[in-house]
């Protein structure tokens, strides 16, 4: 937090906690389905993806080994499925077709075995949570229903490649999906890519076969032939038998360090050409790009968001504990806006939770009510009903000890999260305009800290990034506020529901950088969307590609999307008026300004929870755990004792990078979790 007198200023320092004004209200028919068994809510699932997989039936065929898909089995799943014969049974068949699958499509979890490094950023990144997301899947499950299938693997070839590959359903819950299926943009999604296919919004072949077959990267093949020589490893099958299996040979191609080689999914355009997604265009068009720098050179370097700042040096393997020689490493971890909100036994990825239990059975363990710590397992004496998975004492203290692993593997993203966010989204320039008892009025202005694309970027629609501004007198109360939420937890602007029923006024204030979708009305002008999806006169509405240009014609397509990201070293300056009759006349008055960054808005799980959401979540609970997650990136405290001035928030290099830890200011889900565990 920075706190600012307008008369010298005597403290800058950095960031305060984000107070999330927690949801209070549910929606109409959300209420309702709370107060359902998990049974009756698992039926109605099931009944809906039925639906939703009906329409897509001419669109994906359905591959029959799928269908009743659990999780990898494991030996150490066998020992605990002891004298369950039918579990035994299942674990078994599982082990059968994850075999199969992996002859196509090698897992994570086998490169993990020789890439530690780069697995370990994977596995908690976007990349990796692409799948997993339960917003996702009711998106993807909302626009087949409402396209009639129409809009086919669209959405989720980018999100699950093999599982498209694989023929799996387009919409289903995760549980039904192959283990690699939920990897999302596993490891051979791109290293199983053979060259430059330019932008083609993710519709790009992955290579097929084991693990021993060739890996595409940016290395050279004398590079693993130096290491099948030097060590104790498997290059094919029967060869070696019992060392660690390893890929016989590597393909350098040089796609991998361009930029053109992220535009094949970053750059995002709909069967219909509406320009859905556009991160990669921004590049081409950057500064970052005239300078030649690339895509990986920020993303994937020291600093997140600073390509300034170099690679990593060190082993790129380590074979049976021992380390390759030292070359340039590439951090996997892709930070951005998104968190989990999902169980942490599922995500990040880990192959020690895979091994201690089935995929579906870690949505049963509740470690929030304590189980496996050692204050509740000592005052267990049977008086808790456990599910079958978890009636061991030891299995629940082993997930325990996981569970807070996976915890601190979480924390430490965010912190990366936090760094690359605070790069991009800056304060410039505080200025007070008026100061007196006849009203207030000042201007902040915020800027794009980056050069290499605008801000937010990609599905910039859904990205809530705002500035919440607070004025108090000198005895707490608030006097004027723009960026606070609805009971809901939604800004206060024209997609709020509670905006539309009157119930809450307009913030017209609103200082947000999120973008807008605009449909075209069948009579008149255009209206706001929060999903571009047409509401058709029709009976069956569906995609269909456009007949002619757009440009042709003159005018946009029926669907459009106004942006409102901040282009590369861009800036926006907002002004902001106390009228006379909002003063109470006990000044000096405070100005409490916070920058802040949530991955979606809540609005938009209203929207697509008509298909309901994986895990057995509500839409309240998601959209409670979406404002729970929301970052403040910064926060300025500004005492109003002078009749003007101007202070320059510009961020220095070191406010940057210097912060509390994650645990004490930022993710507010986590510090959420956190509380209940200690309680524990």
């Amino acid at each position: 937090m920075t706190t600012f007198r307008l008369k010298p200023i005597t403290f800058i320092g950095i960031l305060g906690a984000l107070l999330c004004t927690a949801s209070v209200a549910v929606w109409a028919g959300v209420e309702s389905s709370l107060k359902k068994t998990e049974h009756e809510v698992a039926d109605e699932y099931k009944k809906i993806e039925d639906k939703v997989n009906s329409k897509a039936r001419d669109f994906s065929s359905r591959h029959e080994m799928f269908k009743s898909v659990e999780e990898e089995a494991t030996a150490k799943q066998l020992k605990a499925a002891k004298g369950n014969p039918a579990l035994q049974q299942q674990i078994a068949d599982q082990a059968h077709i994850d075999l199969l699958t992996r002859k196509r499509f090698p897992s994570a979890m086998d490169c993990s075995v020789c890439h530690p490094y780069h697995f370990e950023g994977w596995s908690a990144s976007a990349h990796s949570y692409a799948q997993i997301s339960p917003i996702f899947n009711a998106m993807q499950g909302t626009f087949i229903d409402r396209s009639n299938g129409t809009n086919g693997d669209f959405c989720i070839r980018c999100h699950t490649p093999v599982g498209m590959a694989l023929e799996e359903p387009l919409f289903t819950a995760n549980e039904n999906r192959s283990s690699v299926s939920r990897e999302g943009v596993t490891c051979i999604v791109c290293h199983r890519v053979n060259g430059e296919f330019g932008r083609v919004s993710g519709r790009f072949p992955i290579e097929e076969g084991p693990i021993y077959d060739k890996m595409y990267g940016p290395l050279a093949n004398k590079v693993i032939q130096e290491v099948i020589k030097r060590y104790d490893v498997s290059p094919a099958p029967g060869v070696n038998e019992g060392a660690e299996k390893i890929h016989a040979g590597t393909e350098r191609i040089g796609v991998f360090q361009k930029p053109v080689f992220c535009g094949m999914c970053h750059d995002v355009n709909s069967q219909n050409g509406f320009r859905l997604e556009t991160a990669y265009t921004q590049f081409l068009n950057s500064p970052a790009h005239e300078k030649g720098q690339s895509c990986q050179d920020c993303h994937m370097s020291k600093i997140p968001g600073q390509p300034l700042s170099g690679f990593h040096k060190g082993p790129v393997a380590e074979i049976g504990g021992q380390p390759t020689r030292e070359q340039r490493l590439t951090d996997h971890s892709f930070h951005g806006p998104d968190y989990s909100i999902v169980h942490a036994g599922v995500f990040p990825h880990s192959v020690e939770t895979t091994e201690l239990a089935a995929f579906q059975d870690w949505f049963d363990f509740d470690y929030t009510a304590g189980w496996g710590s050692e204050t509740f397992e000592a005052d267990e004496t049977g008086k808790s009903d456990f599910p079958e998975a978890w009636q061991s004492r030891s299995k629940r203290i082993k997930a325990r000890q996981l569970i807070d692993s996976q915890i601190k593997r979480l924390k430490k993203f965010d912190a990366g999260r936090r760094q690359l966010l605070r790069r991009g989204y800056q304060f410039r320039e505080f200025e007070l305009l008026q100061n007196d008892d006849k009203g207030i009025a000042f201007e902040v202005t915020i800027q794009n800290g980056t050069d290499g694309h605008a801000i937010p970027t990609g599905f910039d629609a859904e990205r809530v990034v705002f500035v919440q501004v607070t004025v108090t007198d000198q005895e707490g109360n608030i006097v004027f506020q723009s960026g606070d939420r609805d009971p809901n937890g939604d800004l206060r602007d024209g997609l709020s529901r509670y905006v539309h029923n009157g119930e809450v006024p307009f913030d017209s204030y609103l200082m947000s950088l999120q973008s807008d979708f605009l449909a075209l009305n069948l009579r008149g002008g255009q209206r706001p969307e929060i999903l571009t999806i047409d509401y058709s006169a029709t009976a069956l509405p569906f995609v269909r590609p456009n007949t002619m240009s757009s440009l042709l014609l003159g005018h946009p397509p029926d669907t459009r999307k106004i942006v409102n990201s901040l282009p590369p070293n861009g800036s926006l300056t907002g002004r902001y008026v106390v009228t006379k009759d909002q003063l109470t006349g006990k000044g000096p008055y405070l100005v409490n300004l916070r920058f802040i960054s949530q991955m979606m808005p809540v609005h938009l799980v209203w929207e697509i929870s008509g298909v309901g959401f994986d895990y057995g979540l509500s839409a309240k609970e998601v959209g409670d755990r979406l404002v729970k997650g929301a970052l403040t990136l910064w926060e300025h405290n500004i005492l109003l004792d002078s009749p003007s001035a101007s202070i320059d928030l510009r961020p220095t290099e070191d406010d940057i990078l210097s912060s509390k830890t994650t645990d004490e200011t930022d993710n507010h889900w986590y510090r959420y979790i956190n509380s209940l565990l200690k309680k524990n």
